[in-house]
């Protein structure tokens, strides 16, 4: 170990740029996972929003990877001494679409990294910034804000935030039982090592958790995707999402929307009625 490391502050401000080809076999693959009634996908395929995660995937080698699956610490993200790491929301504007066939190169800053004591112990919130563009224009396609927390181990015993409420008044709802294949194919089409998607016995026996964790990408695509279901055509500006609370394999969750105009509330929830993801979105006028 380091007997001085480099302050995890130091961090902020670093960069790297990564280039990708939209190719149609990811689109085609997501779409069969999601179920979608097969459609052509070729050169000039509009992607819909969050579908870009398919790209840039992280290709770390195997002799890199922890023990939980995901990369070891350090490289562009900072070392942060912490063992659990969660995609905890990210904020959207999309500018032009990105469509199959684009050459695309993603900017990323770190913007902030922030350290708290919350109730369970010490957190750490890494912020990064994305800026994608298409075949070498100057204006980003995509600007994302992309949320990490870092977190301690869960402790036996250690008592679970109060849960929320859902909100009612939902306009759209869908019911969907994620699964274990389900969130393997997600995992594999993303490139996501983590054991908490896929290894039951690592999920339950070391994270202390009851089941498989859904994705909250994965969640924040399938609001998207209602979305698209009930507004066909709507452009979307702007979208955000906030994690609240895990969502795990084998129970019914649900997916909400309100529309008001321009403004889309949408939001899911576990089979219990807890909220576990809220969002919002902005379209086009």
């Amino acid at each position: 170990m380091n007997p001085n490391p480099e302050p995890l502050s130091d961090w902020i401000g670093r960069s790297e740029t990564l280039h990708d080809e939209i190719g149609a076999t990811p689109v085609k693959a997501l779409a069969a996972t999601l179920d979608f009634d097969p459609a052509p996908v070729g050169t000039g395929t509009p992607l819909p929003p969050l579908w870009h995660w398919l790209y840039f995937l992280p290709l770390h080698r195997a002799s890199e990877i922890g023990p939980d699956g995901h990369a070891r610490r350090g490289g562009f993200l900072p070392p942060v001494p912490l063992p659990r790491r969660m995609w905890a929301g990210s904020r959207f504007d999309f500018r032009a679409p990105l469509r199959v066939g684009d050459r695309v190169a993603r900017s990323s800053t770190i913007e902030n990294v922030a350290s708290k004591q919350g109730r369970s112990g010490p957190l750490v919130f890494v912020t990064v910034r994305h800026e994608l563009h298409a075949n070498g224009g100057a204006e980003p396609a995509l600007v994302e804000w992309h949320d990490i927390v870092y977190r301690d181990a869960k402790q036996p015993g250690e008592p679970e935030p109060a849960p929320q409420p859902a909100p009612d008044g939902a306009h759209w709802q869908r019911e969907l039982v994620p699964d274990d294949v389900l969130l393997f194919r997600y995992s594999a089409l993303t490139f996501n090592g983590h054991r908490i998607h896929y290894d039951r016995r690592y999920v339950t026996g070391v994270e202390g958790y009851p089941g498989l964790v859904v994705h909250g990408p994965l969640i924040a695509t399938l609001l998207m995707d209602l979305l698209r279901r009930h507004a066909p055509g709507a452009e979307v500006a702007s979208f955000r999402f906030k994690a609240v609370r895990p969502t795990f394999d084998g129970r019914p969750m649900h997916v909400n929307g309100r529309r008001d105009g321009d403004q889309v509330r949408l939001w899911a929830q576990d089979f219990e009625g807890w909220l576990t993801m809220d969002a919002s979105a902005v379209l086009k006028g």
